[in-house]
């Protein structure tokens, strides 16, 4: 009989949404230095990362956090609540999220293009916002038809305005915990 242990998922990249450059950590008790709030790319966690002393780190910049080889990042100190981000990092969350779903294109493509009903009633692609059931059955005829390649293919096809938007201000409501069921927060 074979054992198989999951395997923890950790963050790659993540993206940085506030530096505090004398700050205290939230997590770590009695950490202090370069704190800095950030939003995992992959599994879209919120974080909290201490910083190398003596580097530059910008906000909306993607930073390497992955186990080996890190340059700007010491060290990943935790997770965050959304109520735990300081007021900047809130502000800038929103810009941010958006970035990462321009750069995962695919990603979020893939989704348009596999998602199903949760229940008999409601299907996944009514929870994103500006999509109620004319342009989910458009959605759902057009890619039964061709798979979409792109924002563009999607916003084309459908009607759909901006796209990355709305996938954007999705997964901002499940990362401030404003909603029951989550489609992109693990």
């Amino acid at each position: 009989m074979e054992h198989t242990m999951q395997q923890k998922k950790y963050e790659e990249y993540a993206y940085v949404l506030s530096v505090e450059p004398r700050g205290k950590s939230i997590r770590v008790k009695g950490r202090e230095g370069i704190i800095v709030q950030a939003i995992g790319e992959e599994r879209l966690t919120l974080l909290e990362l201490l910083g190398t002393p003596g580097i530059s780190i910008d906000v909306g910049e993607r930073v390497y956090i992955g186990r080996e080889g890190r340059t700007k990042i010491l060290s990943v100190l935790g997770k965050l609540e959304y109520n735990e981000l300081s007021p900047y990092a809130k502000d800038e969350l929103p810009n941010v999220i958006e970035s990462i779903v321009k750069n995962n294109e695919r990603r979020f493509i893939e989704f348009i293009n596999t998602a199903g009903p949760i229940n008999p009633r409601i299907h996944k692609l009514e929870l994103i916002p500006g999509i109620g059931k004319v342009i989910m059955m458009n959605i759902l005829k057009e890619r039964e038809m061709k798979p979409f390649e792109s924002f563009d293919d999607l916003q084309k096809r459908t009607g759909l305005r901006e796209p990355h938007k709305l996938i954007a201000k999705r997964i901002l409501q499940e990362i401030s915990g404003d909603e029951r069921i989550n489609l992109f927060i693990k």
